[in-house]
């Protein structure tokens, strides 16, 4: 078990952890070029940036959609701040992040950390539990919409059970694998799954005004398109 380990540890880390980053940077450039060609032409190149700023502000901090599906509402920002910050402050990933390239920053503390492992745990079941539950969800749901929270609790839950070997039935070897493994599993799927939404989401009101500044000639484009050139508007 100890070669697997120092192979997941390893190589297999490494290699998702490049494409996780790399992945990332690549969803954030295409959106950044591919805002910044539209506004370049577009017939209308104001940009109400202030508005935009304050519509991403609300997106990012919904706390005033909150009210309409408060307990879905509570769910999904625990959610997001739980898997956000666990692995990002998690003393133990600071220090091989510390190893690994010489970088580190504080960290919270154990009793945290144990809260919001646990609130990222709960809230996944919750999602799934939520969105099976709710019919206009529900009809919109594919596999991927139901396997990615499972898939998010995982290295959380092994995670937990390393931190606390007391109540953790399995081998300790053996659920220190399940926990890198799972997490390297995550780190690829961020790039293509809905998960990109991590770099994506705060570019979203950016994106949606963008698409509204149309070039002068999208008129004529599109009845082209429709095959409709010559008819009267």
């Amino acid at each position: 078990m100890s070669t697997w380990l120092d192979w997941a540890r390893g190589p297999i880390f490494r290699f998702a952890l490049a494409f996780m980053i790399l992945g990332l940077i690549r969803h954030g450039g295409l959106t950044v070029w591919e805002v910044w060609r539209t506004i370049r032409q577009a017939g209308d190149k104001t940009f109400p940036l202030k508005a935009v700023a304050k519509a991403t502000w609300n997106w990012l901090f919904p706390y005033k959609k909150m009210k309409g599906r408060l307990a879905y509402s509570i769910t999904t920002v625990s959610f997001h701040i739980s898997v956000i910050l666990v692995p990002i402050l998690l003393a133990g990933h600071i220090v091989l992040i510390e190893r690994g390239i010489g970088l580190s920053w504080p960290a919270i503390s154990n009793l945290l950390a144990d809260f919001l492992t646990i609130v990222a745990i709960v809230t996944s079941v919750a999602l799934i539990i939520e969105r099976a539950s709710a019919r206009d969800t529900r009809a919109l749901s594919r596999f991927s919409d139901y396997a990615i929270p499972v898939l998010v609790a995982l290295p959380f839950a092994s995670g937990y059970l390393l931190m606390h070997g007391a109540i953790n039935p399995f081998p300790f070897e053996a659920t220190f694998f399940a926990h890198v493994m799972s997490a390297n599993l995550l780190m690829v799927l961020i790039p293509i799954t809905k998960l990109s939404h991590i770099v994506l989401l705060p570019g979203t009101q950016v994106i949606s005004e963008a698409a509204w500044h149309w070039p002068s000639d999208s008129g004529s484009k599109v009845a082209l398109a429709l095959s409709k050139e010559n008819e009267p508007i």
